[in-house]
């Protein structure tokens, strides 16, 4: 018999691109499913939940907010303001200006009444020295803030820091540029509050696109749909992300990030695992991983918690060089971390994290922009050898293109019956016809960002971070 091998390795790629496709397809629309039913439940729940006893009880949970900052001079006095207003007694925030070569320090010492003190600091984590010291106010409206200003060492390393000076029992890690919302602490501290059986060890709530948001005081005073429509993209991304799909996974109990702009933790499991990984790019990802690997191995049963009420505001890049660069950023922390913690893929010893939540990001985040870009060169190649089966190919491009943008119409949808977050007459409109554009406008950077990402990890080592400019959220 005659084997044609052109032919096969043809069917044999299309096999698996087609499968990859549906069956991603597939994962998200059950997550989906997931994500409705449990968004359902928590809001009939906590419809009755009165959260003014949390916040006014003197034994509230004690949480130090921890927020690194890095040259934040555009917005650095008006988010600790929004950190120092928040709506809970037992708290105190630290911020941890890793040495920053702007006023930032400046700016805080003046608007906050900052002295000098002496400090002391239980150093369990190694971390990069003190530069100035340790600041307190002389301004008893301000007796919550600690400035500490250090050598830089990088975010993981300031968050670190954070951690060896609170002496309070869970830390809230931000970003310092992110805006805080009034009642979020008494919101993410429920979940560590109700359970009994099993020790929350983390809590995520949703992140929120602030840009082009007017806010006064450290207070967000209305919400404005950007006009860029790099940002418009990046909201239908959030959207998407925190409401159809973290919400499912904190119900299977499989999340394995929680955002760095905000996560509350258990302090304690979090310095027995060592703190913050100073050497990887995805911190905030690889922590997770490692508590959550921790508590495996010592056989403790625990959860990671999930809150999707929106909580925390932030600034997305608004150009496709800061944006690219951000998308670059995410893609080599995440290879970081699996890489990492290979051990625990596909391990049944580990349970859903080593059989479902490690091979689903593996396959479906890791690997999926690879295939992705490797289907767009197939096809190109098709066409040059003129043997596209263009019946098949056109149905399943617009098969994907419009299953992209009903799961954003559903998306909007859902906030719309939820959380309502955009009041104004029109911003609904500009938001469908965003998702029928997002495809062309944002994605392809995504993919782009993805490879490049890929590249630099394994072949261009010296860089670490990756740019992102702020303008400041007042004046966007």
């Amino acid at each position: 018999m005659y084997l044609n091998i052109p032919e096969l390795i043809t069917s044999v790629l299309e096999f698996i691109f087609y499968s990859f496709a549906f069956s991603a397809i597939l994962s998200y629309i059950i997550l989906a499913i997931i994500s409705g039913f449990e968004t359902v439940n928590y809001m009939k729940k906590n419809s009755f939940v009165n959260y003014k006893e949390i916040l006014s009880s003197s034994i509230s949970p004690s949480i130090s907010i921890i927020a690194p900052a890095y040259n934040e001079t555009l917005n650095i006095v008006e988010n600790v303001r929004s950190l120092l207003s928040n709506h809970y007694v037992n708290y105190d925030v630290i911020i941890v200006n890793d040495g920053s070569k702007d006023d930032s320090l400046e700016k805080l010492i003046k608007a906050y009444d900052l002295v000098k003190v002496d400090y002391s600091i239980n150093q369990q984590i190694p971390t990069k020295p003190l530069r100035e010291g340790i600041f307190k106010s002389t301004n008893p409206a301000f007796e919550k803030l600690i400035v500490v200003d250090k050598v830089n060492g990088g975010k993981a390393d300031a968050l670190n820091t954070g951690l060896n000076i609170s002496t309070n029992k869970y830390v809230a890690c931000i970003d310092v540029d992110c805006l805080l919302l009034e009642e979020a602490l008494q919101k993410m501290i429920k979940p560590f509050l109700e359970s009994t059986d099993e020790k929350v060890i983390a809590a995520g709530g949703v992140i929120r696109i602030a840009n082009s948001c007017e806010i006064k005081d450290g207070k967000l005073i209305d919400v404005n749909l950007p006009k860029n429509k790099i940002v418009r993209g990046q909201i239908l991304e959030y959207l998407r992300a925190f409401l159809l799909g973290r919400m499912a996974w904190s119900k299977l109990n499989g999340l394995l990030v929680i955002s760095g702009a905000f996560g509350l933790f258990d302090k304690k499991t979090a310095i027995e695992v060592g703190g913050y990984d100073t050497k990887t790019v995805g911190e905030d990802m690889e922590i997770i991983v490692r508590m959550r690997r921790h508590m495996e191995e010592q056989k403790v049963k625990y959860r990671v918690a999930y809150i999707p009420d929106p909580l925390c505001w932030t600034e997305a890049p608004d150009s496709y060089k800061i944006f690219i660069s951000q998308r670059n950023r995410w893609t080599r922390g995440t290879i970081e971390t699996l890489k990492k913690h290979k051990k625990i893929g596909f391990n049944p010893k580990y349970n859903s994290l080593g059989t479902i939540s490690y091979p689903y990001w593996l396959i479906y985040e890791r690997i999926a922009p690879i295939i992705e870009v490797a289907g767009l060169f197939y096809f190109l190649f098709l066409i040059m050898n003129k043997n596209v089966k263009w019946d098949y190919a056109l149905a399943f491009i617009t098969l994907a293109y419009l299953f992209t943008v009903l799961f954003s119409i559903i998306t909007i949808i859902t906030e719309e019956l939820t959380y309502h977050q955009y009041k104004k007459k029109g911003i609904g409109y500009q938001l469908i016809k965003t998702a029928f554009l997002e495809p062309f406008i944002n994605h392809p950077f995504i993919l782009y960002a993805a490879v490049k990402g890929n590249f630099d990890y394994y072949f261009n080592k010296k860089i670490k971070w990756g740019e992102m400019t702020r303008k400041g959220m007042t004046n966007n």
